[in-house]
């Protein structure tokens, strides 16, 4: 699966629409071999916008059109270390080749590139811009996301798929589709920190029914029970994950007339080596919901949502005041040796700051807190009114960070050294969701984000599917798609229950709490 529009440049193109690498000069603050120009005073207009930009020195090459009227184009992309690259082209879309673009990245980790660009206008005149600069951070970005892929329709399934993205270039793989299981639907993915050997995938289908698989290696397992939103423990032995009775409705107007509201949920705690599942007051109250969780690096303590439930119908849809419910963010300790929990403690009260706190998650480091907030609800992907904050953990201020848009930012992840987050974004005209990356810099400044680069630079403008889910990994997958498929139409190893008692009051009776009238 690629973009449209990359796959019309497959066979027969015409000579004068390619970008054609010129030469390979030393790097210099003169003008290249075009002598005659006339200066402008501003930058031109690219898209995508990766202009100011801090990126890794391990991305693929950010391949952008360029906006300005002219007939013909001309890029010189230089810097103080290493060669420079001249590209030309006819129609402004600029393909930079990998080599060198890996070369002038490796040569100048910690310094600025400089893209000077000229534009022949039809009457036959040069005109250079004001140089677009980018800073390539001394650190990289983990060399694989995983996302989910799909388009944006209200029930479509069968071309639901889990993929994986080489950061490096542009390879992209099938983990796991849809269309393998009965055109079943794929929810949340989630790994053990950024390893790529550990992996839950969450399934739903008409025909094979709905439960998790776990992969280890090349070991699959799955699970007789459908895991929400996960958390792995550092230590792989634990895997805390939602349950959640969802249910999707439409409103008249809006920016997004979708609406999605959690009408129940609770968490429970996947004991690995038993198979066991148990759960806690705190991470279970009937009269409340809980979902979103995360652990700090340390394992010590578990961060998740929690909002008072508004309504006594629980099977109506939408249910009484969904639009007031507000999360809370708390936290709750955790001994993994002896699994004993603590007492839950709220790190940030919806009452305090107003709006409804969702999707907490912990940098590598320990440092820095990053979620969302929005009007109300647990679903920040349906609201504009959704952006990103970030939390100090030593001081406990936080901020809006001021990369946010007028439209939605949602789901989010750190890269495995906490100097880059991943983020979905429907700044693109707040209809389709893209994935996005920001550099975090020492003192906790978020950087301009830039959007995942393509080998079409156009592509983008005729894309129809979203990118959702991003989750940044040290590599690829590991577990083949073929043995996920296999996994995913058998029979489940096991069929967790979550024990009736005392210390589960959503599971007090024999049927399920999420199954009561």
């Amino acid at each position: 699966m690629v973009c449209r529009m990359t796959r019309r440049f497959v066979g027969t193109i015409a000579l004068w629409s390619l970008v054609i690498v010129l030469s390979v000069a030393n790097p210099s603050c003169s003008p290249p071999a075009i002598e005659q120009y006339t200066e402008v005073g501003a930058e031109p207009v690219i898209s995508p916008d990766y202009r100011g930009t801090v990126i890794p020195p391990n991305i693929a090459p950010l391949n952008f059109r360029i906006l300005e009227e002219g007939d013909a184009y001309l890029v010189v992309i230089r810097s103080d270390q290493g060669q420079a690259i001249n590209l030309w082209s006819r129609n402004g879309r600029i393909r930079i080749p990998a080599r060198p673009w890996r070369a002038l990245l490796d040569a100048n980790k910690g310094r600025d590139i400089c893209f000077d660009v000229y534009v022949r206008t039809t009457d036959g005149q040069w005109r250079r811009h004001r140089p677009l600069v980018n800073t390539v951070a001394s650190e990289s970005i983990d060399s694989t996301l995983v996302f989910r892929f799909m388009k944006p329709l209200y029930s479509w399934w069968k071309d639901i798929g889990i993929y994986q993205r080489d950061l490096t270039g542009y390879a992209q793989s099938v983990v796991l589709q849809g269309r393998s299981f009965g055109e079943g639907c794929l929810n949340c993915h989630s790994f053990v920190g950024n390893n790529p050997d550990t992996m839950t995938i969450a399934l739903r289908s008409a025909t094979y029914g709905s439960h998790t698989l776990l992969a280890r290696g090349d070991k699959v397992e799955k699970i007789g029970a459908k895991w929400g939103y996960t958390a792995w423990h550092p230590s792989g032995k634990v895997a805390v994950y939602s349950i959640n009775k969802v249910n999707q409705f439409f409103q008249a107007g809006g920016l997004e007339v979708r609406d999605v509201v959690d009408q129940d949920s609770a968490l429970v705690c996947y004991h690995v080596p038993s198979g066991q599942v148990s759960t806690r007051p705190e991470l279970a109250d009937k009269d409340r919901l809980e979902t979103y969780p995360a652990w700090s690096p340390d394992g010590r303590h578990l961060y998740y949502c929690s909002a008072p439930i508004l309504w006594k119908d629980r099977n109506a849809v939408p249910p009484e005041n969904y639009d007031k419910i507000r999360y809370d963010l708390r936290r709750i300790t955790y001994d993994v040796e002896t699994d004993r929990w603590g007492q839950a403690e709220t790190v940030l009260s919806a009452q305090e700051t107003g709006l409804s706190i969702l999707l907490p998650k912990v940098s590598p480091d320990g440092r820095f807190l990053l979620f969302c907030m929005c009007r109300y609800g647990c679903f920040p992907v349906y609201q504009p009114s959704s952006d990103l904050y970030l939390m100090d953990l030593a001081t406990k201020q936080y901020r809006r960070l001021e990369i946010n848009s007028e439209f939605s930012e949602s789901w989010h992840s750190w890269s495995s050294n906490s100097r880059w987050i991943a983020f979905s974004s429907k700044r693109q005209g707040g209809v389709f969701t893209r994935t996005y990356f920001s550099y975090v810099d020492e003192t906790g400044k978020v950087h301009k984000p830039f959007v995942l680069p393509q080998k079409d630079p156009a592509c983008y403008d005729s894309l129809l599917e979203t990118y959702s889910v991003p989750e940044l990994i040290t590599g690829p997958v590991t577990v083949g798609a073929w043995r996920l498929a296999l996994a995913s139409r058998s029979q489940p190893n096991t069929s967790p229950q979550i024990p009736i008692s005392g210390a589960s009051p959503k599971a007090a009776t024999p049927t399920p709490w999420h199954e009561r009238e």
